[in-house]
């Protein structure tokens, strides 16, 4: 978009980032993002400063508002799958769900779908890569939701590292992205053999993974899937 015709307009029409970032509740990598995929409408100054639209903000905080009552009554909808089985040796152990994603709106409709799908799951939440990477590490989680656009360290170098680690093989793996399938081509190793659900489609197609666990396999992949190392 076009820069300001002067300061004034600037201020009253415009922000910065990490106004932007503390009035959403986001890390400021987030909203960078949010940028760079169109979300929010952005220009930089002379100086290389990003400047956000407060009415895009304002149009994004509506459909965020919209949204999840929407989405919840459609996770509501959609066919419950049958209970966990029981841990080891029958054992009551809960299984433990590790989700990593930075937007609290998809943190919530996740987390619905999780406890409506997996009913006996200990679902854990991180906000950003950093955080998650940590947690999976104390965690052990025998399944794993993760974006591939995360603040801290990006989702698809964590995957591919934690695909490289023994330790977690058996770790079951779905990546949620809000990246169309043509954007993800800079992904496609660290994606590659593995469950990808897109964003829009979280209520009709997360639950079908989410069975799939169950079942005791890794998910279906959109391409032939390949065993974690």
């Amino acid at each position: 978009m076009s820069p300001p015709a002067s300061r004034d307009d600037e201020e009253s029409e415009h922000t910065t980032t990490l106004e932007v970032a503390r009035q959403l509740g986001l890390a400021v990598r987030s909203v960078q993002l949010m940028v760079d995929r169109g979300e929010l409408e952005a220009w930089k100054t002379p100086g290389g400063h990003r400047r956000i639209s407060r009415a895009s903000v304002q149009r994004w905080l509506a459909g965020q508002r919209a949204a999840p009552a929407r989405d919840a009554r459609d996770a509501r909808d959609a066919q419950p799958a049958r209970p966990l089985p029981r841990g080891r040796g029958g054992s009551e152990e809960r299984p433990r769900v590790l989700l990593i994603e930075d937007s609290i709106h998809f943190q919530n409709l996740i987390g619905l779908l999780v406890k409506k799908h997996l009913p006996q799951a200990e679902l854990h939440i991180a906000g950003d890569g950093i955080t998650g990477l940590a947690m999976v590490g104390e965690l052990r989680p025998q399944l794993l939701l993760v974006d591939i656009l995360l603040p801290g360290i990006d989702g698809a170098t964590l995957i591919t590292g934690l695909r490289s680690q023994p330790r977690f093989a058996q770790t079951r793996l779905i990546v949620v992205t809000s990246l169309a399938p043509a954007e993800r081509a800079a992904y496609a190793l660290a994606l590659e053999g593995l469950p990808v659900v897109h964003k829009p489609d979280l209520v009709a197609e997360l639950p079908r993974h989410l069975a799939a666990c169950l079942a005791g396999a890794q998910p279906a992949a959109e391409a032939p899937a390949a065993p974690l190392p």
